[in-house]
């Protein structure tokens, strides 16, 4: 009889099993979670922390979490629980992916669009700008009655006015001298130059593809940036334009507004332009 009693003792001792097995269950659990926010960034994981810590307390009080085995019973809920709540962090981090970083709540689309819509608002005033610019330089034409002797057009994207002043009446054939008899014209057309000396305005000497033999100017180029010389001279000395807001180049023959196959083309060809550029 003592020796069966004393076998009855000993077989209670296995019940401690079932706590340590709901445990390591939650462990497991807890450590493949773990595991799948191994990639999550800081604020989020500690936001999911926070959430789970108010939830199912398995932070602080240990006990309380397990609950008598009551967590590792509803197990699954809880899991499913957690991934949909790490689901949402994960698209709110897709979503804040696609916004500028510069501006926050705008998508780059958005931005693209402002952009687009700012370079038009900048396109479209600026071609006013050349507009009025080309009014005022026709009406100062008009009033000193050169309007008939010089061409002024503007170009097709908006940055300039240009004065287009006769090449054969400036020079005289394969020279760069101004000739006295064009002196009144090119005043003139230096008067209304000074009215916009604020302004960059660029030079250009330009002549036909006829090459010429001459001991002063080896070719076309030398020529054509003589000319433009010259007339950057004289505004500069006889009307008094600024220096620095004036440009003289040559272009030679490699900007022409007509055929070089025909007399009437090559003496459109031989010509200065004067370029009042509309932004200073």
């Amino acid at each position: 009889m003592a020796r069966r009693k004393h076998e009855e003792e000993q077989a209670p001792a296995a019940s401690w099993m079932n706590t340590f097995a709901d445990l390591m269950n939650l462990l497991l659990c807890f450590f493949v979670l773990l595991f799948s926010m191994s990639t999550v960034d800081a604020d989020k994981y500690e936001q999911l922390v926070t959430s789970m810590t108010e939830s199912i307390n398995i932070f602080d009080g240990g006990g309380a979490a397990v609950n008598d085995g009551a967590f590792i019973a509803s197990g699954t809920d809880q899991l499913v629980s957690i991934s949909e709540y790490f689901n949402e962090f994960e698209k709110s981090g897709q979503k804040d992916a696609t916004q500028n970083d510069d501006e926050p709540g705008k998508t780059s689309d958005s931005k693209t669009k402002e952009e687009d819509e700012y370079r038009k608002r900048q396109e479209a005033e600026k071609q006013q700008r050349t507009e009025e610019l080309y009014g005022k330089v026709k009406e100062e034409a008009r009033k000193k009655s050169i309007e008939d002797d010089i061409d002024i057009n503007i170009d097709k994207q908006y940055q300039y006015v240009q004065i287009s002043l006769n090449g054969a009446i400036l020079f005289d054939s394969g020279e760069a001298e101004i000739k006295k008899s064009s002196l009144p014209l090119l005043s003139k057309v230096g008067d209304i130059l000074k009215i916009y000396d604020s302004h960059y305005i660029k030079i250009e000497g330009h002549t036909d593809n006829v090459k010429i033999s001459s001991a002063k100017y080896r070719n076309n180029m030398w020529l054509s940036t003589a000319r433009a010389t010259e007339v950057f001279e004289y505004l500069r000395h006889e009307k008094g334009l600024s220096p620095k807001t004036l440009e003289p180049t040559g272009k030679s023959s490699y900007e022409p507004v007509a055929s070089n196959d025909t007399s009437k083309g090559r003496a459109q060809n031989r010509r200065v332009e004067l370029k009042i550029y509309t932004d200073k």
